[in-house]
């Protein structure tokens, strides 16, 4: 499997061995860009998990653990780099939680973290892609492939009683991956892509775009887009022309900035990104609420899981070089074991000095599958009354 390393690489070493270090953890996200409304929540969780850590000093001899942040900018490959390329060469990160738009991850993941042989893990990079990348066993993502969102999106819209359905999608590997995948399983399900089509972000007018997509028609606009960008701007044009008045929002466009934009003019309106109604994620609500976060922001959850990941695997091997740790990332995350949740990461490293194996639930009921990556759950939203709200889970 491309996961495995050689045995050689994730030898543990005796974590009582361990002297304490100060050791530097990434937080490489989009503060500015595309989803810049969304990333200070992404990048605080990460953060709230290695404070919680660090608080514990219990980590490989006491150490402490310290984010550097980068900015990702979720769209330019080459500033992502150079971001990334600084963390790791100047900074001295032992990992990086992060990135978080797909396109920016691959082109850190190939041209940063596998020449240096660092670890990964995406709290939000979704696009299928990434599961056949070359990696070196490096990678990881606690946000599930938009594989499984086609299919979510689909049995959605189908239950709805949606038959057919016009597709915008943002003009990068995040878009086209996702529009790929809505349109293969809507159509395989009997529905009708009347158009897909790709519009660019940081445009002031998308009248063009909207009227190619009301020409085509369709029961909803699927708009695969960013909240803060391009995606915001086909909503307004196709509200204001009259265009369409029922949307599906993925997950790229689900934030508090959709209800400061829109407010009353969405009702109706509907979609789903990642999240979960279970205990962890109950728990990490309350956790995040007590430090001034929003636990229930889009990828919040999953920050937190990527970065608790980081840390209980280097306790696990005993070491914070990603070339010991990287291997035991996927026993951390999954079955068998004590399940660990949010606020209990120093019993983890109890547990795992002791010899005990755990089984990281975490916020976002983490379970990591095939090559690294989240199983996949989604929480179900509609619009009413100007805001959104959770009404299922998938």
């Amino acid at each position: 499997m491309k996961k495995l390393l050689a045995a050689t690489a994730s030898v543990a070493l005796f974590a009582g061995a361990a002297s304490a270090e100060d050791i530097k953890i990434g937080v490489v996200l989009g503060f500015t860009g595309p989803l810049e409304s969304i990333t200070p929540a992404m990048g605080a969780s990460a953060e709230l998990a290695m404070k919680e850590v660090s608080d514990s000093g219990k980590l490989l001899g006491g150490s402490t653990v310290t984010s550097v942040r980068g900015d990702s900018t979720c769209v330019d490959a080459a500033a992502a780099t150079a971001a990334a390329e600084r963390v790791v060469t100047t900074d001295k990160v032992a990992a990086i939680m992060g990135a978080d738009c797909s396109g920016v991850t691959g082109a850190i993941l190939s041209n940063v973290a596998v020449p240096n042989g660092i670890v990964m893990i995406s709290p939000s990079a979704t696009s299928p892609a990434l599961s056949t990348a070359e990696d070196n066993g490096l990678f990881f993502r606690t946000a599930p492939s938009d594989a499984r969102q086609g299919e979510v999106v689909t049995d959605i819209l189908k239950e709805k009683g949606v038959n057919s359905i016009a597709l915008s999608y943002t003009n990068n590997d995040y878009g086209k991956g996702l529009a790929e995948s809505i349109q293969r399983n809507f159509e395989a399900a009997g529905g009708t892509v009347t158009i897909s089509a790709a519009h660019e972000d940081g445009k002031a007018d998308y009248s063009a775009e909207v009227g190619a997509l009301a020409s085509a028609g369709g029961d909803v606009l699927v708009v695969a887009g960013y909240v803060d960008q391009g995606g915001s701007g086909v909503v307004r044009a196709a509200l204001d022309t009259g265009a369409f008045s029922t949307f599906y929002f993925p997950d790229g466009m689900v934030g508090q900035k959709l209800n400061e934009n829109f407010g009353a003019e969405l009702n109706g309106s509907y979609g789903a990104y990642p999240g979960t109604d279970s205990q962890g994620a109950a728990m990490f609500k309350d956790l995040a609420g007590a430090a001034g976060i929003d636990g229930t922001s889009a990828f919040a959850p999953e920050s937190y899981d990527a970065a608790a990941l980081i840390m209980l695997s280097m306790a696990a091997a005993g070491s914070s070089n990603s070339a010991d740790f990287a291997g035991k990332v996927m026993d951390i995350a999954n079955a068998p074991g004590e399940k660990i949740y949010p606020g209990e990461l120093a019993k983890a490293l109890d547990l795992i000095a002791a010899g005990t194996e755990i089984d990281y639930e975490g916020a976002s009921a983490v379970e990591l599958v095939g090559p690294g990556e989240s199983k996949g759950n989604y929480q179900e939203i509609l619009f009413a009354d100007g805001v959104y709200s959770t009404v299922n889970y998938r």
